[in-house]
């Protein structure tokens, strides 16, 4: 059996902690017979020096809330930057719960996902692909793309998503949280419609963005590249996404700008972990 879950990119903004993408950039698992009685990984790509190669991986701890991984050889090829803010623990537990189903819905799958991280915004995409909305446990798969394209510009440093939360305050002043949901509510329409100028609009944020502060997206929004409508926080950082109308332009622009981060053009995945939505 071979799964592959892409990688996301939450909050877009404004949907704080509700809405994500799944991103056309992959993490493989392929499944094989494995010693008897014991569990068998392998790693290849991002993290093979690093992520554990036992029970303890998070890819074989999800599969383990739905099915026993003895006897089973996991094959891990990853291509998602870790800790990038890229849901590259996401993927993991979506490959993971995907190699294990038998007859759960995604929403079931959900639930057990974040038994492990808390973080449906990721997570849903991950399993369903395209544009999704996640409240209380549920998924709502929104669209197939947005009305602009993702580039991203990948840092080389990392940052822990628990810790940059635990920067969050407790509360925000009012005029914050008015302005963040009049363009959660743009953000809505510019995805149901398809509407990039609506879109380009809703690409401002006071809840999260604020409280995780980076030079890079600072940069980028000071002096948007030819193309460019907008840029966001991808999920907690560093990554930034920059929303274009003209992507290869907007990525020829920002790797002449930015020669010390990686940056590349990339698409919506219409379909997640699960495989093409029903």
């Amino acid at each position: 059996m071979i799964v592959r879950a892409p990688a996301t990119s939450a909050n877009l903004g404004p949907g704080f902690d509700c809405a994500g993408v799944a991103l056309d950039l992959w993490n493989e698992l392929e499944l094989d017979h494995g010693p008897a009685g014991r569990v068998s990984v392998e790693i290849e790509g991002e993290g093979a020096d690093e992520l554990p190669a036992d029970d303890s991986n998070l890819v074989v701890r999800a599969y383990s809330l739905l099915a026993s991984p003895r006897g089973v050889r996991f094959r891990l090829r990853n291509r998602i930057p870790l800790e990038r803010g890229l849901g590259s623990s996401a993927a993991a537990i979506a490959l993971g719960l995907a190699a294990a189903r038998r007859d759960e819905t995604p929403e079931e799958l959900l639930a057990h996902g974040l038994r492990l991280e808390p973080h449906a915004d990721n997570l849903a995409p991950a399993l369903v692909g395209g544009v999704c909305l996640t409240w209380e446990g549920r998924i709502a798969r929104v669209a197939d793309r947005l009305p602009l394209r993702a580039v991203l510009v990948v840092p080389g440093e990392r940052t822990r998503t628990d810790e940059a939360r635990s920067r969050l305050p407790d509360r925000v002043p009012h005029d914050d949280a008015a302005f963040t949901v009049a363009r959660a509510l743009l953000l809505g329409t510019a995805i149901g419609a398809g509407d990039a100028a609506l879109m380009g609009a809703a690409l401002v944020d006071r809840l999260h963005e604020p409280y995780r502060p980076s030079e890079l997206l600072a940069a980028i929004r000071a002096e948007l590249p030819a193309g460019a409508a907008g840029a966001t926080l991808s999920g907690s950082g560093p990554t930034v996404v920059v929303w274009a109308t003209d992507a290869e332009t907007c990525a020829a622009e920002l790797r002449r700008r930015f020669p010390e981060h990686a940056v590349s053009a990339v698409a919506v995945a219409t379909r997640g972990a699960l495989g093409e939505p029903s």
